[in-house]
């Protein structure tokens, strides 16, 4: 190793005026300007600030596909609405054509019995003049 030392006791006189210059030996016994904790506590920053990157990335896309999630939810609603629409205009029609058959029939009911009317009205008319004929005495006879 390059680093002084003195045995056992740990650094020497040399490394401490280094360290006090802000000069530093790491783990490979490389000079450093920066202290090896901080070193090491900038690469678990670094290590943090990127997984916290990642996640952020992550958590945008979750939310970017809920976002789309809903959006689509909300569109089908309004197809849902349109095909409800679209159905009870459909039944309105349905049943205007059958009220328009009803109005139809009873419009032919009410001929039928208008003309029946008639006819009981001729056959009463034809009796009562019938009846008359034969109770009022013929005054030629």
């Amino acid at each position: 190793s390059r680093r002084p030392t003195t045995g056992t006791t740990g650094p020497t006189m040399a490394t401490d005026i280094l360290g006090e210059a802000g000069l530093h030996f790491d783990e490979l016994d490389k000079l450093r300007v920066l202290d090896p904790e901080v070193t090491q506590q900038t690469a678990e920053l670094k290590e943090e600030c990127k997984d916290s990157v990642d996640k952020t990335g992550q958590f945008q896309k979750i939310v970017g596909g809920l976002t789309e999630l809903l959006t689509n939810l909300q569109k089908k609603p309004k197809k849902n609405e349109r095909m409800k629409a679209t159905g009870a205009q459909n039944l309105l029609i349905s049943i205007a054509k059958q009220r328009e058959g009803q109005w139809q029939q009873l419009h032919a009911l009410i001929a039928e019995k208008k003309m029946q009317l008639e006819r009981y009205w001729f056959n009463d008319l034809c009796s009562c003049l019938l009846t008359l004929l034969i109770l009022i005495p013929d005054p030629l006879h």
